[in-house]
């Protein structure tokens, strides 16, 4: 995991919710740990880490994620057994 990687992670796990982490830098993230990432129908991905799934919209038409969006990543990973 890069520097970029690693501030990414800390991002999704500041509270309050950031809304200003970019999609495409939690998906380098995502990959870097091992994450499988599938398309699904329109905008949503499929992601698979440890043996938990979930299902994420990409943003658009900005490409900032929400701060719900963080709040449920940081959910995922938790489950997934990561923490920063």
């Amino acid at each position: 995991m890069n520097a970029r990687n690693r501030k990414t992670l800390k991002d999704i796990f500041k509270k309050p919710a950031m809304s200003s982490i970019q999609w495409k830098d939690i998906e380098a993230f995502l990959l870097s740990i091992g994450a499988e990432i599938s398309e699904g129908d329109g905008s949503r991905i499929r992601i698979r880490l440890n043996d938990v799934r979930a299902v994420f919209h990409r943003p658009h038409p900005k490409k900032e994620t929400d701060k719900g969006a963080v709040v449920s990543m940081k959910r995922f990973l938790e489950n997934a057994g990561i923490k920063p």
